[in-house]
């Protein structure tokens, strides 16, 4: 018998031994009443084997996280969501049978505890019990303290018992609720109205990407899960809505890395009569004061590498970066055949109908992206590859776009809006025509979206950002992973599962 099996057999056999004295495994009716953070303070007053002169009773629930026996006496150490404590408890005083009921208590259960604050000789902040309740009783026995859980497999594929043993993960999921929080009403502040929008879309739109289908009986048709909301919500600004903002899942049937997830969260924004560069300096402002609020500076570290999230951020045209530091020569970008040979030449495979927009945007991924450490705007994306940007009025063969870049990742794209719905058509039409067998590019048009447009649609500015990579960023996680609580993964090995299926049969 593995070591593991003998640890179930071990935990079921003292079940069965609490049930057989008469004890609930699995109760409902302890309710605390206090929050381990909220008297810890209280007993840290005391001097050290003082107990509280009030003589008030507290109570606490949580997992036991430590415990130490010493024959009629014993302490435990009891942690809820908001922090952990030491739990004293003797036999003459909860009481013969109840102690003996606790003794056979492990570390992983849920319990609960009552009684009064004292502070030990030692100086440890302690609750002394006056009565012990089992909750939950945990059949599994949790990773060995000192170790953790430091396999990362069994981190993303068991949350819940990553959660339980490693304070820096609840960290990471506090500050993501944090950062979401912060989002969320920095832009209500200033206007925005939180809206929601389809789910499964019978058009995906909004993004160049590889969709999940699925199929709706009642209505006879395919469906298929949003890669992005966009084109909703500038059906709402043609609605009448004129600020509007949703933060939401998307997906994408794409292959899994530390920056990407099929299933991701987005925040989208739509501003009517704003353009890219009033974009520009909201998100600037937007995720500067979010990494103020949460990490308290503008100076963090990002995988060892020091970042300076102090404004003003620096802002170049993709032509410059690739001038600046890609080292390419201007007379080069300047020449279509030139820019197309040159992301040949860089082992770049280009579709065949792909022009020089194209090429330049490959290249530049490719030789500027991974040195954008600090906070870089990069404008003037080129048309052929922003289908829903509008057309830079001087140069038509730019768009009025710009994506952030911090750390070498993509954070944040946004563009002045196309609300003309005769040229909107025509780039649908050519994107589609252009296809090939490009499974990223949906081939049916959306025209129900063209017609919105035809009903007038007013001059806009929008953006996505993505925020689990700004999860990433602002908490110094090294994979997406590290900020999704239940990241999508492979399936567990076949030997792992029956295994699995064992254990449970011999409950």
């Amino acid at each position: 018998m593995s070591s593991d099996n003998q640890f179930l057999v071990q935990r079921r056999e003292k079940a069965q031994s609490l049930a057989s004295l008469g004890v609930k495994l699995y109760s409902n009716t302890f309710k605390p009443l206090n929050r381990v953070a909220d008297i810890v303070p209280r007993a840290d007053q005391l001097e050290p084997q003082q107990k509280e002169e009030s003589g008030e009773r507290y109570s606490i629930a949580g997992r036991i996280m430590a415990m130490r026996k010493f024959g009629k006496a014993a302490f435990i150490s009891i942690a809820d969501a908001s922090g952990q404590m030491q739990v004293y408890v003797r036999q003459d005083t909860v009481g013969e049978d109840a102690f003996a009921a606790f003794m056979k208590w492990d570390i992983g259960d849920i319990v609960g505890a009552g009684g009064i604050l004292f502070k030990t000789k030692t100086g440890e902040p302690s609750l002394h019990a006056d009565s012990v309740t089992m909750i939950s009783k945990s059949l599994r026995p949790l990773p060995e303290k000192w170790h953790g859980l430091t396999d990362v497999e069994t981190r993303y594929r068991q949350r819940y018992v990553d959660l339980i043993v490693t304070p820096e993960s609840r960290e990471t999921f506090r500050k993501r609720m944090e950062i979401i929080r912060l989002m969320r009403d920095y832009l209500s502040d200033r206007g925005f109205m939180e809206v929601e929008t389809p789910m499964m879309q019978p058009v995906p739109g909004g993004a160049t990407a590889k969709p999940f289908k699925t199929y709706h009986n009642a209505l006879d048709m395919d469906l298929y899960l949003r890669i992005a909301p966009e084109l909703y919500l500038k059906r709402l600004l043609v609605g009448g809505f004129e600020k509007v903002f949703e933060i939401n899942r998307n997906f994408r049937n794409e292959g899994l890395s530390t920056r990407h997830n099929p299933e991701f969260t987005m925040l989208e924004f739509y501003q009517a009569y704003a353009t890219y560069d009033d974009l520009i300096d909201l998100t600037e402002d937007m995720i500067s004061t979010i990494c103020r609020l949460v990490n308290g500076t503008l100076r963090i570290t990002y995988q060892g590498v020091d970042v300076d999230l102090s404004p003003p951020w620096k802002r170049l045209t993709m032509d410059q970066a690739l001038v600046e530091i890609g080292n390419l020569d201007p007379a080069l970008l300047a020449d279509d055949g030139k820019v197309i040979a040159q992301a040949k030449s860089l082992g770049i495979n280009l579709e065949q109908q792909a022009g020089p927009g194209k090429a330049k945007t490959e290249i530049f991924e490719l030789l500027v992206e991974d040195k954008l450490v600090n906070p870089t705007f990069i404008t003037c994306y080129p048309t052929e590859v922003s289908p829903l940007a509008r057309r830079n009025e001087q140069d038509p063969t730019v768009t009025d776009r710009f994506e952030l870049f911090i750390t070498g990742r993509e954070i944040a794209n946004g563009f002045s809006e196309l609300n003309d719905p005769i040229d909107q058509k025509q780039r649908f039409e050519k994107q589609i025509a252009d296809r090939g067998d490009d499974e990223e590019i949906h081939p049916e048009l959306d025209f129900d979206y063209v017609r919105a447009l035809e009903y007038g649609m007013p001059s806009a500015a929008g953006e996505g950002v993505g925020i689990d990579r700004l999860v990433m960023l602002l908490t110094d996680a090294p994979s997406i992973r590290d900020v999704i609580l239940f990241p999508h993964m492979k399936p567990e090995d076949r030997t792992e599962k029956e295994a699995q299926r064992q254990e449970t049969d011999s409950d």
